[in-house]
């Protein structure tokens, strides 16, 4: 006698569905999906449910869900060349997408060991935080926390409110030009602060990267510790 299989649940077919409209051009790269109570009473499900089977398809990268935006169809990843003239900017204008930053807050800390060794500065220098959103088109990619020797640039808070880019404030504040040092990739799930932040659900994958940039004597002059979003970001070494 022949067991009946169990039906799959509402999700999943929800999720079939959905699949088999994005394969087959129901909406482009960038397009915003119906809201959820519209997709919900379309399939005749509660939002629960319908939420399951948009985070199942946020998970195959085929949906992203920004919190008081919508459902997207997410853009191509962009490629984040990493060079010694590593520029956000530049990276993400080659990608045909309009960069800005802006800044979160700032802070003054002391330097713990990590980062005064990575800065060169004895533990406990003051240094300054600039706490920064990272925009591709007006939408949130990443979060970096700049590290900066107070003594050496201390306008670099005011310089980047009026610049809003790194390289012009730096150059704002007397340092022209810099490069890359080094750079750490490493990939975690987004801290839940974070997440509020770029208004994503927590248990979105991050590429952390904590980089030191110097000037041409050789001289850090600024620690980075990055948090990208996973299926934003490619990143590409390049040499």
């Amino acid at each position: 006698m022949r067991t009946k299989e169990a039906a799959p649940p509402k999700w999943r077919r929800i999720a079939e569905t959905l699949a088999a409209e994005l394969q087959a051009g129901a909406w482009k790269p960038g397009d915003r999906l119906p809201g959820e109570y519209a997709l919900a009473e379309r399939f005749d499900v509660n939002r629960h449910t319908l939420r399951q089977a948009v985070s199942h398809l946020e998970n195959e990268g085929l949906l992203r869900a920004e919190q008081g935006r919508g459902i997207f169809v997410p853009d191509p990843p962009i490629h984040y060349a990493v060079t010694p003239r590593t520029r956000f900017s530049d990276n993400v204008g080659r990608a045909q997408r309009r960069p800005s930053r802006q800044l979160i807050k700032s802070s003054e800390v002391p330097a713990d060991a990590a980062i005064a060794e990575a800065l060169e500065v004895p533990a406990d220098t003051t240094l300054i935080r600039l706490e920064t959103m990272s925009f591709a088109d007006d939408r949130p990619v990443g979060i970096v926390s700049h590290y900066f020797c107070k003594a050496r640039v201390p306008a670099i808070v005011e310089a980047f409110k009026a610049e809003r880019s790194i390289t012009a404030a730096l150059r704002r504040c007397g340092v022209p030009d810099y490069k890359r040092r080094t750079t750490r990739i490493s990939a975690q799930l987004i801290s839940n602060a974070d997440a509020r932040l770029l208004g994503v659900r927590r248990g979105r994958a991050v590429l952390v990267t904590d980089s030191v940039n110097i000037e041409p004597d050789g001289r850090p002059i600024d620690y980075g510790h990055g948090r990208m979003l996973g299926d934003l970001m490619t990143f590409v070494v390049e040499f």
